[in-house]
C-alpha cells in the first residue's frame, strides 16, 4: 500500500487536479476541499478548471493525452468504460485504508476487474419535487402512483398551473424523467440491460414509456438536488422544496429504484505524480473531505458515513431519507451507458421524441435508435 504523505516527514509535493466544477458554487467547494488538503498535508494543489461540458466533451483525449494527476469524473459505468480501456491506474491500495464507505459505494467505484480505480466525493438523488406553500394553498398532495400523478395534473391545469415543468435544451434533463419512468414500469434490471446494449429499443417495453419551478407556476418537476437548488436560491425556497419518490407505475416494482449519481475522483494511468495522486486520492475518500466540500455546497449529501450531517439543510435531510430506503441505485442514463451512445444517440432521440411522439413517430424512432445501438455497441472505442 503506498504510505500517506499526509505527515509532516515526507518531501512536500506538487500535485495536478483536472476539475469540470465549473460553476461557482461547486468550484468554491472544489477549492474548500483543496484548501483542507494542503493544510493537512503540506502539499501543493494546482486545480485545473474545464467548463463541465467541455471537459465530459474531450474526456477521453484528456485521459489518452497529458491528463492531471488526479481527474475529476463520474461512478459507475462511465469510470468502468475508461478503466477497460487501460485509462486509469488502480487504487485498490488507496480504499485498503479507506473507511466510512458501504458495499455499493465501494461496486460503483470498483472497474470490471475487480479493482478500484474511482473515490466518490458525494451523490444527489433525483426526484419528484414540488413547493410546499403551493401545494397547501391548493390543497394537493404528493401522488403516490401514475393514476394519483394523471388525476392531480388534470386539477393542476383546472387551476392555471403548468402540471410538470419540463426543459432539454441541453439534451440531457429529460434523460433522468425517461430513466424513472422505465424503472418504474419495467424494473431496475431492464433498464440496467437496456443501458447495457443487452435489450432491444424496438420492444413494447421501451414504446410505452412514453425552470418555472422557483416562480411557482409549474406544480411539479423531475430533477436532481442541485438543479432545484438553482432554481430555489434562498434558504427558504429551499425548505420550501419538497422532494418524493417518482410515483409507482406496476407495483411489481414500486419505488425501490432511485435515480443517484455519485460524483467523484479517479487517477488516470498517464498522471505524472502517482504517488501525489493516490495520497490525494486517499484524502478525497475521507469524512473531512466531503465536510469541507458539502460546508460550501449543500445542494448534495455525503457519501461517507462518518461526514457531518449535523447542518444539513432540509433538502439534504430528504435527499438522505430517499437514497436510504432505496433497493436499487441507478447512475444516470448518460453514466449507465456508452458515453458515445448517450451523447449521439439518445440526446437528440429524446429532443425528437418531445416534438413527435405519435405511435408512428415512435415506432420509427425506436427503430432508429435500435440500429445506431447496434452499430455502436458491435464496435470498441478507441
Amino acid at each position: 500500500m503506498t504510505q500517506s504523505l499526509l505527515t509532516p516527514s515526507h518531501a512536500k509535493q506538487t500535485i495536478s487536479l483536472g476539475s469540470n466544477y465549473s460553476d461557482p458554487t461547486p468550484k468554491k467547494g472544489i477549492q474548500g476541499m483543496i484548501d483542507a488538503y494542503q493544510s493537512k498535508s503540506g502539499n501543493t494543489v494546482k486545480v485545473n478548471t474545464t467548463e463541465h461540458n467541455t471537459y465530459q466533451t474531450n474526456i477521453t483525449r484528456y485521459l489518452q493525452g497529458n491528463p492531471d494527476d488526479v481527474a475529476a469524473w463520474f461512478a459507475g459505468y462511465r469510470m468502468q468504460f475508461f478503466a477497460s480501456k487501460g485509462y486509469l491506474a488502480d487504487i485498490s491500495d488507496v480504499w485498503s485504508g479507506l473507511q466510512g464507505f458501504n458495499d455499493a459505494l465501494k461496486n460503483a467505484s470498483t472497474g470490471a476487474d475487480g479493482k478500484q480505480y474511482f473515490v466518490p466525493i458525494y451523490q444527489y438523488p433525483w426526484g419528484m419535487f414540488y413547493r410546499k406553500t403551493l401545494f397547501d394553498s391548493k390543497g394537493y398532495k404528493p401522488p403516490a402512483t401514475w393514476d394519483d400523478l394523471i388525476t392531480l395534473a388534470k386539477q393542476m391545469q383546472k387551476d392555471g398551473l403548468t402540471p410538470i415543468g419540463f426543459a432539454d435544451k441541453d439534451g440531457w434533463p429529460a434523460m433522468g424523467t425517461f430513466d424513472y419512468i422505465n424503472m418504474r414500469k419495467n424494473g431496475y434490471q431492464f433498464h440496467v440491460d437496456l443501458m447495457a446494449g443487452k435489450e432491444s429499443w424496438t420492444s413494447d417495453k421501451v414504446k410505452n414509456v412514453g425552470t418555472s419551478f422557483g416562480k411557482k407556476e409549474v406544480g411539479l418537476i423531475v430533477f436532481g438536488t442541485p438543479h432545484v437548488v438553482l432554481q430555489a436560491p434562498t434558504p427558504a425556497d429551499v425548505d420550501d422544496s419538497i422532494l418524493f419518490p417518482f410515483p409507482a407505475i406496476d407495483p411489481a416494482n414500486g419505488v425501490d429504484s432511485v435515480e443517484a449519481p455519485i460524483d467523484g475522483f479517479m487517477v488516470p494511468k498517464k498522471a505524472k505524480n502517482l504517488t501525489g495522486a493516490k495520497d490525494l486520492a486517499k484524502y478525497i475518500g475521507s469524512a473531512d473531505a466531503e465536510n469541507a466540500y458539502l460546508k460550501v455546497d449543500n445542494s448534495n449529501v455525503a457519501v461517507n458515513s462518518g461526514a457531518d450531517t449535523s447542518a444539513y439543510t432540509s433538502m439534504q435531510k430528504q435527499a438522505i431519507g430517499l437514497t436510504q430506503k432505496a433497493k436499487s441505485i441507478s447512475q444516470y442514463m448518460d453514466r449507465d451507458t456508452r458515453p458515445d451512445f448517450a451523447q449521439t444517440v439518445m440526446i437528440s432521440a429524446i429532443q425528437s421524441f418531445i416534438d413527435k411522439h405519435s405511435p408512428s413517430d415512435i415506432d420509427a424512432l425506436c427503430t432508429n435508435i435500435e440500429a445506431q445501438k447496434k452499430s455502436i455497441f458491435a464496435n470498441p472505442v478507441s
